[in-house]
C-alpha cells in the first residue's frame, strides 16, 4: 500500500480504492499515528538525509505497515522508508 499515492488522483477501480483506504485506517488506527504524523516524520527524514546525501524527494516513499517479529511472531507496526538516493554529498564522505 503507497500511502502518498492513496491521495493521488489516478485511474482504479472503486473497489480498490476502498479496500486500499480501509486499509490505511485500520493501520493508522491500530498504530494510533495520523497522516499529519507520518508527513513531519516524512520531513524530519528528508532533513537528516539531505545533510549526507543529495535524495530523489519526490521519489521518497515512506509507509506504516504491520509486520510480525521474529522472536515470537507478535504483531508490530513498522515505519517503511524507501529513499532514493542520487548521489553522496563530498563533505560527508571525509
Amino acid at each position: 500500500m503507497d500511502f502518498f499515492r492513496f491521495f493521488s488522483r489516478s485511474e482504479k477501480n472503486s473497489k480498490n480504492v476502498a479496500k486500499e483506504r480501509l486499509k490505511l485506517v485500520l493501520i493508522h488506527d491500530r498504530a494510533n499515528v495520523s497522516p499529519r504524523f507520518l508527513e513531519m516524520i516524512k520531513g524530519d527524514i528528508i532533513r537528516v538525509i539531505s545533510d549526507y546525501m543529495v535524495i530523489d524527494e519526490e521519489g521518497l516513499d515512506i509507509k506504516l505497515t504491520r509486520t510480525r517479529k521474529d522472536s515470537d511472531s507478535s504483531p508490530i507496526s513498522a515505519l517503511v522508508a524507501n529513499i532514493p538516493i542520487l548521489k553522496m554529498k563530498e563533505d560527508s564522505i571525509k
